[in-house]
C-alpha cells in the first residue's frame, strides 16, 4: 500500500473486504497502474490470451461460488476476451471485469490504445458496463459492479478505468453494502403449479444449470423419488442437475424441436426447472410440444422465462422452489414409475484401431476416480459420455454455456484453481476435441505453471466431426474448412511445459491416465479416435 490514501489503494481495501484477492489477466500498458505495487496478499493468475482469461475465472466463480474479478486490456483485448464472455453470460457467471483506458486528457483526442466508446464494447453480453465520471467514482464503481453481478439473473459486468484515475488522492470509502443473490417465487403461483403436477397422470421433470448453480441437486433428487418422475437431461446442459445413473432419468432432451417433441411423448405435463424452454439447434420443424402435453417453467432469469416458446413460467430461485414444492406437491405413489432406461452400451467385440469414442469413454469408466470433475468441449462425443461416465455428484460437470469453442480447455484450470482455493483435493479431467484444443491451447501454460492436476484426454478425430454431423442435417455436403490433419497436439503441449503422451489402445489410456493422477503436474493425453457422427 502507498504512503498517502490513492484511489489505488482504497479500491484494493474494498477489494480484500469483498473477498476478490485473485486476479485473472492478461496485462496491457493501460492496465499496469492498477497492478503497480501488486499486495502480496493477492493473486495474480496470468493466461496468454484474453479468452483464456475469461473462462478460467468463469470456472473459478462457478466452483467457489462468489464473484471473480478480471483484467483485461483495453480495446482489443476486450475483443479477444467477448467469445469466453458470451458464455459467461449465458451461464449467469458473476465477473467482474475491468480493462484500463488512456489518461483522461488523451481521450478526446483518439490515442493510441484508447479504448472508443469503451462501454458499448462488451455489450450486450454484459449486466453492466460503466466507465467512472470521476476518478474518486472508482471504488463505488467496484461496489455497484459487486452488486449488479451477484444478483439474480447473476453474471458478468465491465469497467473502464482511465490509467491516471489511480495515483489521485482519496481519503477513503465506506460504503460497503451487502446484496441478496435469490428471489423466492410467487407463493400463490407456485401453489397453483403445485397443484397441476400433483393431478398430472404422467410428468416429466427437466432439470437445467440453474438448479446446480443454485444447490438444488439434492432436493431436485428427493422431488424426483416423491413424483415417482421421469426426469431429462436439458437441451446443452453446461451443468448436470441430476444424477445421469438415476432409475429415473431418461437421458438427454435432445437439441431440435421434433427431437424434444417427440421423447416428451406420453407425458401429459412437463415441468422444466432452472433452464430454458428449450434451446433449439439445428432447426428440424415439428411441433413445440406433443398433443395433450403442458409445460410449467420455473427459473431464475426474467429473459430466459420471457423467451420460452411454450408454456407458463414463474420466476424465483429455482433450488427455493423446488424445496417449497416437495412440501406442496402429493405423493406419487398412486403413478406407475417408468422404467429404467435401456443402456446397451455396447463395444466392438475387437478393439478399433483407432478406438471409437465409446471405446474412449469405456476405458475411462474404469479409471475415473469417484470425485472426478469433467470438464467437457468434444461436442460431437457428449452423448456417449453421458452413457460411458455419467455425473453423479454435485458440481461435478461443466461445459460451455454458449455452443462456442475454446472454453473447456482454460476452464478446467479455472476448475482446478477454484478447488485449490476452497481447499478440495479432486481430480480435474478435461475431455477436449482437437479442434477445441487448438482454440485456447495457450491455457496449458497456465496449467503447468501453477503445478495444476489436470488430466485432458484430447480425443484426434483430425476433424470439425459436429459440423460435419450438422453438414448432413442441414444438406450442406462439401463445406471447406472441416478437417483438421497435421496436428502434433503432443509436442506442442510439451512445449507448454506439459507431461504428454500419446497412446493407441484402451490399455495404455488406462495405464497413463493413471499416471497422470499422480504425476502432480498437467498432463496431455493424446488419443486417435474415430470420427462419431453426433446425436442431434
Amino acid at each position: 500500500m502507498t504512503e498517502r490514501s490513492t484511489v489505488h489503494s482504497v479500491t484494493y481495501d474494498l477489494l480484500r473486504t469483498l473477498k476478490l484477492t485473485t486476479v485473472f489477466g492478461n496485462p496491457g500498458s493501460t492496465e499496469q497502474t492498477f497492478l503497480q505495487d501488486f499486495p502480496e496478499d493477492f493473486t495474480y493468475v496470468l493466461a496468454l490470451q484474453e479468452a483464456s482469461v475469461i473462462a478460467m475465472a468463469d470456472a473459478f466463480a462457478q466452483v467457489t461460488r462468489r464473484p471473480a474479478l478480471v483484467n483485461v486490456h483495453s480495446s482489443a483485448g476486450v475483443g479477444n476476451a467477448v467469445g469466453n464472455l458470451v458464455a459467461a453470460y449465458h451461464g449467469n457467471t458473476p465477473l467482474i471485469i475491468t480493462s484500463g483506458q488512456q489518461h483522461r486528457e488523451l481521450v478526446i483526442g483518439e490515442p493510441y490504445l484508447g479504448n472508443r466508446e469503451a462501454t458499448t464494447l462488451p455489450k450486450p453480453w454484459v449486466k453492466w458496463s460503466y466507465e467512472p465520471a470521476r476518478a474518486e467514482d472508482v471504488p463505488e464503481a467496484f461496489m455497484r459492479a459487486y452488486a449488479e453481478a451477484l444478483q439474480p439473473p447473476a453474471g458478468p459486468v465491465y469497467l473502464s478505468i482511465p490509467m491516471d484515475d489511480w495515483k489521485r488522492p482519496l481519503s477513503g470509502f465506506t460504503r460497503v453494502r451487502t446484496v441478496s443473490d435469490r428471489v423466492a417465487p410467487d407463493a400463490r403461483r407456485l401453489r397453483l403449479f403445485a397443484d397441476r403436477i400433483s393431478a398430472s397422470r404422467r410428468p416429466a421433470l427437466v432439470f437445467g444449470p440453474e438448479v446446480d448453480r443454485a444447490g438444488g441437486w439434492d432436493a431436485a433428487v428427493a422431488l424426483a423419488e416423491k413424483l415417482r418422475a421421469s426426469v431429462y437431461g436439458a437441451p446443452l446442459l453446461d451443468r448436470a442437475s441430476f444424477p445421469e445413473d438415476h432409475s429415473l432419468f431418461r437421458g438427454p432432451l435432445g437439441m431440435s424441436v421434433k427431437t424434444i417433441s417427440d421423447r416428451l411423448a406420453g407425458h401429459d405435463l412437463v415441468v422444466v426447472i432452472g433452464a430454458e424452454a428449450f434451446r433449439y439447434y439445428p432447426y428440424v420443424p415439428g411441433d413445440y410440444l406433443p398433443d395433450g402435453t403442458e409445460l410449467l417453467q420455473i427459473t431464475g432469469n426474467p429473459g430466459v422465462a420471457a423467451a420460452a416458446r411454450v408454456g407458463d413460467s414463474l420466476l424465483g430461485d429455482p433450488a427455493t422452489a423446488i424445496e417449497l414444492l416437495l412440501d406442496m406437491v402429493a405423493e406419487g405413489s398412486a403413478r406407475t414409475a417408468p422404467e429404467p432406461m435401456a443402456r446397451p452400451r455396447e463395444l466392438p467385440q475387437t478393439p478399433s484401431s483407432p478406438l471409437t469414442p465409446p471405446e474412449v469413454y469405456a476405458a475411462l469408466s474404469r479409471v475415473r476416480p469417484p470425485d472426478a470433475v469433467i470438464v467437457n468441449e468434444s461436442t460431437s462425443t457428449m452423448a456417449q459420455q453421458v452413457e460411458w461416465l455419467p455425473t453423479v455428484r454435485t458440481g461435478s460437470f461443466f461445459a460451455t454455456a454458449s455452443g462456442g469453442i475454446g472454453w473447456g480447455t482454460p476452464a478446467a484450470v479455472g476448475v482446478a484453481l477454484g478447488d485449490r482455493e476452497r481447499g478440495v483435493e479432486r481430480p480435474v479431467v478435461g475431455l477436449i476435441g482437437d479442434g477445441s484444443f487448438q482454440y485456447s491451447v495457450q491455457a496449458i501454460w497456465t496449467a503447468a505453471r501453477h503445478n495444476l492436476p489436470v488430466v485432458y484426454v484430447v480425443m484426434r478425430n483430425q476433424e470439425y466431426s459436429i459440423l460435419k454431423s450438422f453438414a448432413v442435417l442441414e444438406e450442406t455436403p462439401g463445406v471447406p474448412g472441416l478437417d483438421l490433419p497435421g496436428l502434433d497436439i503432443a509436442s506442442v503441449a510439451r512445449g507448454f511445459g506439459c507431461r504428454a503422451v500419446e497412446v493407441e489402445t484402451a490399455g495404455d489410456l488406462e495405464r497413463e491416465f493413471k499416471a497422470a493422477l499422480t504425476a502432480g503436474t498437467t498432463t496431455v493425453i493424446v488419443v486417435p479416435t474415430q470420427p462419431q457422427k453426433a446425436m442431434l
